[in-house]
């Protein structure tokens, strides 16, 4: 009876450990579902005890809009005033150049001088000429006031001394115009003929240019030429240091095609022809009056577009930006166009937000 005993507690104990052998594997999920489950709870309910992240720290500075005076920086280039090629009006071989190009002259003066060959010949016979057909009608006059000469004798007389006249006022011209004059007072910037040289009626003799007045002339784009006017003032400064005043005399009215550009002409005083022609020159012009913000060069970004700006915070607290336009550089900063009313503009962090963010002003 003892053995039989053992042997039934010997397999209740056998039978024990194969169920729980069985049942354990059907237990396991169980408990990882429940584990699964419990988690995501967990975590939902620290998400909910963690505060939400705060709006980007900024820093602003109030600028307010100031009324300054606009100019528009162009670049330009001295031009002399008038050019003139001077040329022969009649045919002849060059005898005299009595001025050095590179000279200045005063206008009449002489430039070339042509040989005068016949021309002083053919004066003294249109004078004779003239003497002669004078005597003539005076002979024809004695004899008609006694009634030896008939009227109409004495007006073919008349024609003949009238004839006679125009002949010597020919031959004058002829002669005068052996010497080619400078036709305004300026310099005789290069010689086209030289002693010995043939000059038929229309070659040059050289090329006279006017420095004073002198001209600067640029190019204006078309966003900005209905903001400058006839007569506003300007101020050139010259690549070789000098700084001249002047005013605009004259502003294109059609675009040049290429460039889309409009040519302006500023005339300025040139005392002693100091200015040459040709010079380059950053080129300052009034262009009127209006509203102004002084900002700092860092503040100056670039949008998506590659436009630049400046970003300032909104009254609901949000970023915004806006292009603008440099007028002027100051050791103070720049002054810029393109923003309206006082401005809260953001000084610090104005790289790291964007257009519509909400952020958090630290200062103002």
């Amino acid at each position: 009876m003892r053995a039989k005993s053992s042997y039934l507690v010997v397999g209740i104990i056998v039978a024990v450990v194969a169920a729980w052998l069985v049942l354990r594997p059907l237990m396991g999920p169980a408990r990882k579902s429940e584990d699964a489950t419990a988690r995501p709870a967990a975590t939902a309910s620290a998400a909910q005890a963690a505060p939400a992240a705060a709006p980007p720290l900024v820093q602003v500075s109030l600028i307010p809009e100031v009324q300054r005076p606009y100019a528009l920086t162009i670049r330009g280039r001295t031009q002399a005033a008038r050019s003139v090629v001077v040329r022969s009006e009649t045919a002849g071989v060059v005898a005299v150049t009595p001025v050095l190009q590179g000279t200045f002259v005063k206008g009449g003066q002489v430039l070339c001088r042509l040989a005068v060959d016949a021309r002083a010949a053919a004066l003294a016979q249109a004078k004779a000429e003239l003497q002669s057909k004078e005597l003539q009608m005076q002979a024809s006059r004695n004899l008609a006031a006694r009634g030896f000469r008939s009227q109409t004798q004495v007006l073919t007389d008349e024609a003949a001394r009238d004839s006679a006249e125009a002949g010597v006022r020919q031959a004058e011209v002829a002669l005068a115009q052996v010497d080619i004059r400078a036709p305004f007072a300026g310099v005789f910037d290069h010689r086209d003929a030289e002693i010995g040289a043939y000059l038929a009626a229309g070659q040059p003799c050289g090329m006279m240019i006017e420095l004073d007045p002198l001209l600067v002339v640029g190019d204006l784009p078309e966003t900005d030429v209905a903001k400058v006017r006839v007569g506003a003032t300007a101020t050139a400064q010259l690549v070789s240091g000098q700084i001249i005043h002047g005013h605009v005399r004259f502003i294109a009215h059609d675009a040049d095609p290429q460039t889309r550009t409009y040519r302006v002409e500023i005339t300025a005083a040139n005392p002693g022809n100091k200015v040459a022609s040709g010079l380059s020159a950053d080129v300052r012009v009034d262009a009127g009056v209006g509203g102004a913000h002084l900002v700092p060069a860092p503040a100056l970004v670039l949008d998506s577009a590659g436009r630049q700006g400046v970003r300032y915070v909104g009254a609901d607290g949000r970023v915004a930006f806006t292009p603008v336009k440099v007028l002027e550089e100051t050791p103070q900063g720049l002054w810029v166009s393109g923003l309206s009313g006082p401005v809260r503009l953001v000084t610090v962090g104005q790289d790291y937000v964007s257009e519509g963010q909400r952020v958090r002003v630290a200062q103002e």
